[in-house]
């Protein structure tokens, strides 16, 4: 009797086996629930907010970016405060910080269920900001995920531009407002792309204006982190370095004048009217493509 329990046993336990084991429905449905390309978007500035009720948050520029992805793509995208200002919720460093952490949390979730699936990094404004340092603590080898789960990093007027990005779209001058990153993007540099519209100053500064230099890097740090405090002092070391070569102290003075400090109001006042920072939907970067479609079709193509 004892005998025939145990084959009995054995044979339940072997069916169970079968019908959870290769091929089997379970098994298809977590394959299926993976999807090719995973694709993690940072709305801008105002764009999106914290949703306590666990809203979905709003798309707003990226939309024409994510929309009309094929089904094998999944697009998520990130809620944070998405302010600038101290009397807002939050200043920008923690609202950056904010965006950060959030999304490095949603790609080591979906590294961990999914195996085989890719990551596409994409944001706008700040959230382009966001994406890049997450981008470059991955490509750095200081992230959640090694930098070969990287399919893209798409970055639209990206405050933290550097000269020697991968830029799509006609040349602009200088750089992002807050200062190139420190070590760049690593190991994701060829699977990154920044798009950054002729006149838009937060991705296309002068490197020879350094009140506003030195006005992202104060952005910047608004709240810092502990962490990365040798990265603070390279990048003002690097700003005060150009300073002294370019006249030290007398330039500065002379960028802090009434009348220089009158020609940046008129010039600010006539970045605000062009909506620059705003057009990237019929900005053309060739091909016959602005620059929401091109980001769209390269996603497309990776997915």
């Amino acid at each position: 009797m004892r005998s025939k329990l145990i084959s009995a046993a054995i044979g339940i336990a072997a069916l169970m086996l079968s019908s959870i084991g290769p091929g089997s429905g379970l098994a298809s449905a977590v394959t299926d629930s993976c999807p090719s390309l995973y694709v993690v978007a940072i709305p801008g500035t105002w764009e999106t907010t914290d949703n306590p009720e666990g809203e979905r948050p709003g798309p707003g520029m990226l939309a024409a970016v994510t929309d009309g992805l094929p089904d094998s793509a999944r697009v998520d995208y990130v809620s944070y405060a998405a302010t600038a200002f101290p009397w807002e919720s939050e200043v920008y460093g923690a609202s950056k910080r904010e965006a950060v952490d959030s999304a490095r949390g949603m790609v080591a979730a979906m590294a961990g269920q999914c195996d085989a699936t890719r990551i596409a990094l994409v944001g706008y404004s700040q959230g382009a900001d966001a994406a890049g340092d997450l981008a470059a603590e991955i490509g750095t080898g200081l992230g959640v995920v090694p930098p070969h789960r990287i399919a893209a990093v798409g970055l639209i007027s990206d405050p933290r531009r550097s000269p020697t990005d991968a830029l799509v779209g006609p040349p602009v001058p200088g750089a992002g407002a807050g200062g190139p990153r420190i070590g760049g993007f690593g190991f994701v540099s060829p699977q990154t792309r920044t798009i950054c519209a002729i006149g838009d100053l937060y991705c296309s500064t002068a490197s020879d204006d350094f009140v506003t230099r030195f006005a992202g890097f104060l952005a910047q740090t608004s709240h810092p982190d502990p962490a990365n405090l040798w990265r603070y002092q390279l990048e003002m070391g690097a700003i005060v370095s150009d300073l002294m070569s370019r006249g030290g102290i007398t330039l500065l003075q002379s960028q802090l004048s009434d009348p220089a400090n009158q020609e940046r109001a008129r010039l600010l006042d006539e970045f605000y009217r062009s909506e620059a920072h705003t057009r990237y939907g019929s900005y053309p970067v060739g091909g016959g493509k602005t620059a929401l479609a091109w980001m769209r079709d390269w996603l497309r193509s990776l997915a």
